[in-house]
């Protein structure tokens, strides 16, 4: 079983409001209720508060995420967007009835729920500002506490706020787009380590920084998308290059186009171009696959394409 509950805050009573977190929520919810082939990934509920008569409390936030992690499902997952706030006590995620912040619910209450809960895996995703101080030892701030199983994603560090991009979140749009498949792994998962990845590199050195914590001893799949080459290709790459700096040698049979091309080399050649064109092996003192075939060079797998024969080569994929 996976459970996600995703919080989107528009509207605040007392403090000011926020515009895109509703719409930020509706996007991650679309984007976790189903796979891309359309089987059914997480089981989703979301709470949102987009004006006066649909104000989200404090007391409703807390119920609900109480109510998350107190199963023993497979993955729990937690998303929220909205209004952060941070003092010397520590850092809290607004409710729609907060006055002054440190009224919301605090980071390290969450994080004890959390910690406590029977879940096998505990994700908590927060674009709020910050809120990268979730984790942190309520007793220590130098400490983050975080048992096995457990994984942060944040928007900012604790002393960051976080931004907005054409009327969203800019950590959640690069969020979206990682789920949507910019963060697949070659057999089409995305797992919470990949989705860093994505957001970290695209926002660069001077923009607010994400912040990533866990204790796992392996990540999960938060959504599976269309690899980028048919597995029954890949797992053929250990056949291709049996062994580590294994060089693979064309002729011009392989190239479909040329004069004497071979009916029984050419599909080798279509799986050896798509390799090719997913960084898993380059041609050897050629620029193209097609030079090396009519000039009967070789093929050599790159690092990557090491690491992918290598989990063929131990039945992993």
């Amino acid at each position: 079983m996976r459970k996600a509950l995703i919080v989107g805050i528009d509207h605040y009573q007392q403090i000011s409001g926020l515009s895109g977190c509703v719409n930020d929520a509706h996007e991650v919810k679309a984007m976790l209720d189903r796979h891309a082939d359309g089987s059914v990934n997480f089981g989703t509920k979301i709470i949102i508060g987009t004006g006066p008569k649909d104000i989200v409390t404090r007391s409703e936030l807390k119920d609900a995420v109480k109510e998350l992690f107190a199963d023993d499902t497979d993955v729990s997952l937690f998303y929220f967007a909205g209004h952060g706030y941070i003092e010397s006590t520590g850092g809290y995620l607004c409710a729609g009835d907060c006055k002054t912040g440190d009224d919301g619910l605090p980071l390290w209450e969450i994080m004890s729920i959390a910690n406590d809960s029977p879940a096998r895996n505990k994700i908590i995703i927060l674009d709020s500002c910050h809120s990268g101080a979730l984790g942190e030892s309520h007793a220590n701030k130098q400490i983050s506490e975080i048992v096995d199983g457990m994984t942060i994603l944040t928007a900012s560090t604790k002393g960051q706020y976080a931004a907005e991009n054409n009327g969203g979140g800019l950590f959640t749009g690069l969020l979206v787009d990682a789920l949507g498949g910019a963060a697949a792994n070659l057999v089409g998962e995305i797992t919470p380590g990949s989705v860093y990845a994505h957001i970290d590199q695209s926002l660069g050195s001077w923009s607010q920084r994400p912040v990533f914590k866990t204790n796992v001893k392996t990540f999960v799949s938060l959504r599976k998308v269309q690899p980028p080459l048919p597995l029954s290709d890949l797992r053929r790459i250990a056949e291709f290059f049996p062994a580590p700096g294994y060089e693979f040698q064309l002729d011009p049979g392989y190239e479909p186009e040329h004069s004497s091309a071979d009916p029984q080399k050419t599909p080798i050649f279509a799986i050896l171009q798509k390799y090719n064109r997913v960084n898993l092996a380059v041609p050897v003192g050629a620029p193209h696959p097609y030079h090396a075939a009519v000039e009967s060079k070789t093929m050599k797998l790159t690092a990557l394409g090491e690491h992918y024969r290598r989990l063929v080569e131990a039945n992993l994929i």
